[in-house]
């Protein structure tokens, strides 16, 4: 009897240890695989509509480019971080879109620029607004960010304090383009402040999640086409148009500035995410395509959250934007359905 009990505990104790090892096997085999890393970035959402778009291919180039520029740094090891700045950079470096070289003119003429950029381990960010010498207004961010005094600096002080970090300062003849001048040209002999659509080349943003867990988001802008002189958008609002926390997501936006600050867009979407248990995607479809929509804001956000899901939601009939994970080809789209 007691040869019968010790064997039938034996056979208990295999069974139980055999149907554990099933559930911890199957556990594992459920729990999402997080890529190494992944690299999203847009260049403005707008009317653009499929087969009137001239130059596509070269929009497509630019693309294409700021995101080898940032895959490098996270395929190297860099940081999240890093990979958005090196994408971004490229961006603004391109005229065809709404950043750097491509800045639009305000109502004097001028090219003012607008920048932020967010880390999500500690929350670190750092900001530049209404800038007009500046090469390069994301690494004036990231230059705001590292001092860590401050996060937010606009006009001639962060100018001078741009100079100061070492950034190329420009004239802003550097920054003129004929297209854009011509735009102004248009619009001030008109005078039809109301009837400025979304501009179709508009900000352009990144977010990155590297192969630490780490998440990041930038973006810059040349802001509103024939805007007031210092006027501000939600590009260089923190929390608005860029936002990053490890425990949620990364965000960039663009579109109407006015409508994203007052919705709080990025981190709204963080929000949803962490106190109402939504996905990514929930979340970023409720703000874009409910929300903004319903008050008649045009635009859309690329976003990723720390599992290395993507989300690339927009409003408008385009939105250029590009993405890429670590082992996998490159997608680049500007329609709907491309």
């Amino acid at each position: 009897m007691n040869n019968f009990r010790f064997i039938l505990t034996i056979f208990s104790f295999s069974i139980f240890f055999m149907l554990s090892h099933e559930i911890i096997a199957q556990s594992a085999d459920s729990k999402p695989s997080r890529p190494d890393y992944v690299l999203v970035i847009h260049g403005g959402a707008g009317t653009m509509q499929s087969g009137l778009l001239t130059d596509e291919a070269l929009y497509r180039e630019g693309l294409s480019k700021a995101l080898q520029a940032g895959e490098t740094v996270l395929n190297s090891g860099g940081s999240a971080i890093d990979a958005v700045v090196a994408a971004i950079i490229i961006l603004e470096d391109d005229p065809l879109f709404n950043a750097g070289k491509g800045g639009v003119y305000n109502e004097a003429g001028e090219v003012a620029h607008d920048a932020s950029l967010m880390e999500g381990k500690d929350g670190k960010a750092g900001a530049v607004g209404m800038v007009r010498h500046i090469r390069n207004p994301i690494l004036a961010a990231k230059a705001v960010m590292d001092e860590g005094r401050h996060v937010f600096m606009v006009g001639e002080g962060a100018e001078a304090f741009a100079k100061k970090a070492g950034l190329k300062i420009v004239e802003q003849s550097y920054f003129f383009n004929q297209d854009r001048w011509d735009d102004y040209e248009k619009t001030r002999n008109s005078r039809l402040e109301d009837e400025f659509p979304v501009d179709s080349k508009g900000t352009v943003g990144a977010v990155a999640l590297d192969r630490d867990g780490n998440l990041a988001a930038g973006t810059s802008t040349g802001g509103m086409h024939f805007k007031r002189i210092g006027r501000l958008g939600d590009s260089p609002v923190i929390g608005a148009g860029t936002w990053a926390d490890n425990q949620s997501c990364a965000v960039s936006a663009t579109g109407h500035g006015e409508y994203f600050i007052r919705n709080a867009v990025a981190s709204d979407i963080s929000a949803r995410m962490k106190y109402l248990n939504e996905t990514l995607e929930q979340a970023a479809q409720t703000v874009v395509m409910e929300k903004l929509k319903n008050m008649g804001a045009g635009g859309g956000i690329i976003a990723l959250d720390k599992n290395g899901n993507i989300t690339m939601p927009f409003n408008t009939s385009g939105m250029f934007r590009a993405y890429v994970k670590a082992g996998e080809n490159p997608v680049i789209a500007i329609f709907k359905d491309k």
